[in-house]
């Protein structure tokens, strides 16, 4: 009977013992599974961009030729037609308006007249200057008399030039009865009317020439220097995706008395038709002397009594430690000269943290 007691427990003793290996082998692979199954540390990161440390400057201004003339006729008269409208287009030659030439041509035939008038005259003046000339030879006339006629025909003989000279000018102010653009370019204004009588020079149609445009701006005192001496950058509102080189042409000598400030010119070499007169644009001043730094989150910066350093990520999620150059301390930034390449990924935040063994995970968001 005791022998049976002493088995019956041994058994149980060896079950528990097992059960109790069996736990104990149980937790070993949890913790194993679970050691597997631990995620990788989320990470924000932050993206080094190198630019000026000089921030740009932004202005805007308006789109105008650099060249707009006030085209008027080169004679007085009155006024027949006028052949353009505002906004209208023209080239070389293009008719803008026209004179009654009535007056003009009545002044082209008198010329004519007295032009007839004095060839008859210089005909009749030769044929006495060389009469005089034979009998001169012959010593049937004075040497007087030679001289008079000899003068009578250079008389004759101007006469005829000048003549001529008006004929060619009446001729001339004829054809500038009708008012033609000198360039290609687009009418901006029209001061004339049909049935106006305009003096000579008086202006008459404005054109701008559309070789050349340029960005007229507004600059402050403070950026007059820059303005000299930096690179512009020119953007239209209608498209502001696209950039045009912009050089500086022209600045006023002083500053506008209500607003303090210098207008000045940027030449447009690479504008094109699509840059129309009158568009508003933003004018870019960037200072090229400036050193290009990369702003960063002040979070970012690990610094334990060494060199400032940042941790950066590659696309493997492997993180190194390295040392960068700081150029300046800001409110929340921290402002990098050099030490990590454009466009590398920086831990932004919980860098204390960071286990440079450990595999990390890129994320937009720590919220989850």
């Amino acid at each position: 009977m005791l022998a049976r007691l002493i088995l019956l427990n041994y058994s149980r003793l060896l079950a528990g013992v097992m059960l109790a290996g069996i736990a104990v082998a149980l937790a070993g692979c949890n913790d194993s599974v679970a050691q597997k199954a631990q995620p990788t540390r989320p990470v924000l990161v932050a993206t080094a961009h190198y630019e000026a440390e000089t921030p740009e400057q932004s202005f805007v201004g308006t789109i105008r030729p650099r060249i707009e003339s006030d085209l008027g006729f080169r004679v007085a008269g009155k006024v027949s037609k006028r052949l353009v409208q505002v906004g209208q287009r023209v080239d070389v030659g293009t008719p803008l308006a026209t004179l009654d030439e009535v007056d003009l041509r009545l002044q082209a035939e008198q010329a004519e007249a007295e032009q007839r008038a004095a060839t008859g005259v210089l005909a009749q003046a030769a044929a006495a200057e060389q009469r005089a000339k034979d009998l001169r030879a012959k010593g049937w006339n004075t040497d007087a008399q030679l001289d008079s006629a000899k003068a009578a025909a250079d008389e004759a003989r101007a006469r005829l030039n000048r003549a001529e000279r008006s004929v060619d000018l009446t001729k001339n102010a004829l054809s500038y009865a009708t008012l033609e653009a000198d360039a290609k370019g687009v009418v901006t204004a029209t001061m004339v009317e049909p049935g106006q009588v305009v003096a000579a020079g008086q202006a008459a149609i404005r054109v701008a020439r559309l070789a050349e445009k340029e960005a007229v701006v507004a600059i402050p005192e403070t950026l007059v220097d820059r303005a000299k001496k930096g690179s512009a950058s020119v953007t239209l509102w209608s498209d502001p995706n696209r950039k045009y080189a912009a050089h500086l042409r022209e600045l006023s000598p002083s500053a506008d008395p209500a607003t303090r400030t210098y207008l000045a010119k940027f030449s447009l070499p690479d504008a094109g038709d699509n840059v129309e007169l009158g568009m508003t644009a933003t004018l870019t001043l960037a200072d090229p002397a400036s050193a290009r730094v990369a702003r960063l989150p002040l979070s970012a910066l690990f610094d334990q009594g060494g060199d400032p350093s940042l941790y950066i990520v590659d696309d493997k999620g492997n993180v190194t430690l390295k040392p960068v150059k700081v150029k300046a301390y800001e409110s929340n930034d921290v402002v990098i000269a050099g030490g990590i390449e454009e466009g590398a990924k920086v831990v932004a935040l919980g860098v204390q943290k960071i286990d440079p063994s450990e595999k990390v995970q890129v994320v937009s968001s720590l919220s989850f």
